[in-house]
C-alpha cells in the first residue's frame, strides 16, 4: 500500500481563500445569529477546516442596533467586568450596552463563541459590525448572507 496518496490536506495562510459577506441584523435573535457568524469567521463551514489556521472569512454585520433578544434578557441578563482592584467589578445590562454602543452587544456575544487565544484575537479582527444600513466595504464586493431564508 503506498501510504503517499493519502496525505490529509491542511490549510495554511497561502492556501486560504477568504471571502467577504454582508449580513443585515434587522430582527434576527442575538445567539442565533452569533454562532452562525462565529463558524463563518472561524472557518467551520469549510471543507478545508484547519484548527490552528485563520481560514474563516470577512463577515460585515449591518443595522447592529436592530438586534433582538427574547423573553426578558434586555434587563435580566448581566454582562460582568472586573478592573482588578478591590470592588471593581461592573455590571450591564445588554439594554445599556446597547444605549452605550450598539455594536458591542454582538461584538461581545461573538468574542465569546471564539477560542481565548492569540488565533482568536486574529479570527475576531475579520469581524466588521456598524450600525445602520451603511458600511465602508463596497470595494471587497461582498456576498450578502440571509439566514431566514436557511430555516
Amino acid at each position: 500500500m503506498d501510504t503517499l496518496k493519502y496525505k490529509t490536506k491542511s490549510a495554511n495562510k497561502a492556501t486560504v481563500k477568504k471571502e467577504w459577506y454582508v449580513i443585515d441584523a434587522t430582527n434576527q435573535v442575538l445567539g442565533r445569529l452569533s454562532s452562525e457568524v462565529a463558524k463563518i469567521i472561524r472557518g467551520k463551514n469549510k471543507p478545508d477546516f484547519t484548527p490552528h489556521v485563520d481560514c474563516g472569512d470577512n463577515v460585515i454585520i449591518i443595522n447592529a442596533e436592530k438586534i433582538r433578544l427574547t423573553g426578558k434578557k434586555w434587563t435580566d441578563r448581566q454582562h460582568f467586568s472586573h478592573s482588578g482592584y478591590p470592588g471593581g467589578q461592573k455590571i450591564t445590562t445588554p439594554a445599556e450596552m446597547l444605549k452605550k454602543d450598539p455594536t458591542r452587544v454582538l461584538e461581545h456575544a461573538i468574542k465569546g463563541m471564539l477560542p481565548k487565544s492569540r488565533l482568536g484575537n486574529a479570527i475576531s479582527k475579520n469581524l466588521y459590525i456598524y450600525v445602520g444600513a451603511e458600511h465602508p466595504h463596497e470595494a471587497q464586493q461582498p456576498k450578502e448572507l440571509n439566514f431566514n431564508s436557511v430555516k
